[in-house]
């Protein structure tokens, strides 16, 4: 069994940074809160669509790692960028695609962010600082530094955030494209959402570094180990890494300890962990967790909660019925956005 991780917040160097317990000021406090249920809550009613048979395709999910997204996207801007791979639901909403648009483009709907033909795996929105996902593990590293490197040559104080899994930092992609960040000192926040496992295979036997973060040195790059289940550390964390990335200092790798709820994808079993691991990391659940420390610390009673939380269940009823109801893509659609060429960013 894996032990569950409440691990601080560390520096590449191993010295702990303190923790936060004071919260930010009441909108975002209460808007962080919100975010994470909104990815909650639509994750579990794809999940239910799935289940129904309502909803063509697979899914590869990520209850439980909802503060992983929010507290690292919180505070960018739409000129920001993000780009993630084949789980990214709770990054794209966190970044602020339309949950509308996330939903219809699940059923295939022309309304959807990528005009139905994305799907689960390829969801985003440009306008939104949102690359569609990359379903190639570790492939969004390399566009990263892409990205970055544009960002770079045009003196912007913009900064990308990259997420991929434990698995990825044994890919090729990975490896190149942290080392073409770090070389270039590009505003890159690299975000690994360590698991504990790639598909089904525990981190562990696929390398000797316990730390994902301790690879940074290799490239001369800064690290932080973060408790991934405590939306106030992840933020902490990132406000660092983002402050370090436009003040021209470079990237930064951060290694959130988190957990996935649900298997690799929507058939996994997931025999090759046992039921009392998962329930001690359901115990640490970062939403439960944060609301907690709202009623303790943060000044809001139960009733605004319970407010919040029926508006973001009334939020999901709306966008589901919009998207049954949107047309499909017309057969012709297929011939459009094949090409870009040029221009203004839209």
């Amino acid at each position: 069994m894996h032990d569950v991780d409440t691990c601080k917040s560390t520096t590449h160097s191993g010295r702990p940074v303190l923790e936060v317990r004071r919260l930010p000021e009441r909108a975002k406090a209460l808007g962080m809160y919100e975010r994470m249920l909104e990815i909650r809550k639509y994750e579990e009613r794809i999940y239910f669509l799935f289940l129904e048979g309502t909803m063509p395709g697979t899914i590869h999910q990520s209850h439980g790692q909802e503060a992983c997204a929010v507290g690292l996207l919180y505070d960018l801007g739409r000129d920001d960028f993000m780009v993630t791979s084949h789980r990214p639901a709770g990054h794209d909403i966190a970044k602020g695609v339309s949950i509308r648009g996330m939903f219809c483009e699940m059923y295939g709907r022309k309304a959807g962010c990528c005009q139905g033909k994305g799907g689960a795996m390829h969801t985003g929105d440009i306008a939104v600082g949102a690359l569609p996902a990359n379903a190639i593990v570790g492939g969004n590293v390399p566009i990263a530094a892409g990205v970055g490197l544009a960002l770079k040559m045009r003196k912007m104080r913009n900064v990308v955030i990259a997420f991929f899994g434990d698995g990825a930092t044994n890919e090729g992609a990975f490896h190149e494209g942290a080392n073409a960040i770090a070389l270039w000192g590009l505003p890159v926040i690299l975000a690994c959402e360590n698991n504990l496992y790639g598909a089904s295979t525990p981190y562990a036997k696929t390398c000797k570094v316990s730390r994902i973060a301790d690879r940074a040195s290799a490239y001369g790059m800064p690290s932080e180990v973060v408790d991934g289940q405590d939306v106030l550390s992840v933020n902490e964390a990132a406000t660092r890494a983002i402050e370090r990335a436009r003040d021209g200092g470079g990237p930064t790798l951060l290694e959130l300890k988190t957990y996935r709820y649900g298997g690799h994808s929507r058939s996994d079993a997931r025999a090759y962990r046992t039921r009392e691991e998962e329930a001690a990391w359901a115990a640490r659940d970062p939403i439960a967790l944060y609301r907690k420390m709202l009623l303790e610390v943060g000044g809001v009673d139960e009733a605004q909660l319970k407010a919040l939380e029926a508006r973001v269940e009334q939020t999901i009823e709306d966008a589901v019925s919009y998207a049954k109801a949107s047309p499909d893509p017309a057969p012709e659609d297929a011939l459009t956005d094949v090409y870009w060429a040029g221009g203004s960013r839209p």
